[in-house]
């Protein structure tokens, strides 16, 4: 037998070490905190509100128990075969404003996002221009939803110019208070929650792919629809994660800017709860989160994101 054989079974023979006391349960403890964070500030809170969800209440006192009163009462006349009941209609009117906010949101981020990553050949610069497109996010939300109030009004600034190029004879009405600046407040606030994601995917993008696209002949729009769009899929379902996950839940933006007479899911909650109509509110708020958490997992069968990422 030669010596690098026994050498091997002398070493094979060898008993393994075992793992140092308290190696395995390090990677617990270090997850210790932030998980203790989530159950406290999230999972305890849902868990109330879905209990609360089955209380009574009168004018004076929530009633503990388990009633399906609440719940019937959100869809109460929805059984009719007429008209949308007030339910139905609210859903609508917060769907509608999320998916119009999406859809701009989702072109004018991948817009900037492809210039800023494919035209901009400076990192410097794009450092800079990222910069600059946070600036108006270093301000209050209400300040910039406050800031449209002189701009569309009857006797602002718009309205102004407009009546004064002869472009208009009198002041337009719907620039305030109205769907359009709703959702113009929405594109203003959110934007940003569209760029950010899908420019860190587009950064991530190997450029080889791009000249191999340009050497067999694609188009600019054929390389990107089929080499750009498809690379840029996880921070464009990220990105509408975000985005329709605030507008879902939003109130303060569409009361402001829809002059308290636009209705939304998230408003009609505001006000239930202002009321002290706790468990009629944590219904509404349960039956919003199953909806928005359908939307979540609708997005993310699009795509893998714990494997992309």
């Amino acid at each position: 037998m030669s010596s690098s054989t026994k050498q091997s079974l002398a070493t094979s023979s060898l008993p393994v070490s075992a793992a140092p006391p308290g190696r395995n349960i390090g990677p617990w403890w270090q997850a210790a905190p932030l998980t203790s964070v989530f159950v406290l500030f999230f999972l305890i809170p849902l868990a109330l509100i879905l209990m609360v969800s089955f209380w009574d209440f009168n004018e004076y006192e929530l009633l503990p128990g388990f009633t399906f009163k609440n719940y019937a009462s959100i869809f109460e006349g929805c059984s009719n075969t007429g008209d949308l009941c007030v339910t139905f209609s609210t859903y609508l009117s917060t769907f509608k404003f999320s998916f119009l906010v999406w859809l701009i949101t989702l072109v004018v981020g991948f817009t900037v996002s492809y210039f800023l990553a494919f035209h901009v050949r400076s990192r410097a610069m794009q450092t800079l221009l990222f910069v600059l497109c946070t600036i108006p996010f270093w301000t209050s939300n209400v300040i910039r939803m406050i800031s449209w109030v002189p701009l569309l009004g009857r006797n602002g600034l718009v309205n102004q110019s407009l009546v004064g190029s002869g472009l208009v004879n009198e002041p337009v009405d719907w620039f305030l208070f109205s769907d359009f600046s709703v959702v113009l407040a929405f594109v203003h606030l959110y934007t940003m929650f569209m760029i950010v994601p899908i420019f860190n995917s587009m950064m991530r993008i190997d450029r080889s792919l791009l000249e191999a696209a340009n050497d067999s002949g694609a188009t600019a729009w054929q390389t990107l629809w089929n080499v750009v769009v498809p690379l840029s899929r996880t921070g464009i379902i990220i990105g509408s994660i975000f985005v329709i996950t605030i507008v879902m839940g939003d109130f303060v933006t569409i009361g402001v800017m829809g002059g308290q007479m636009i209705a939304s899911i998230g408003k009609i909650i505001q006000v239930q709860t202002s009321y002290l109509q706790f468990p009629l509110a944590a219904a509404n708020a349960v039956i919003l989160l199953a909806l928005v958490l359908m939307i979540i997992w609708a997005l993310t069968r699009l795509v893998d994101i714990r494997k992309e990422l």
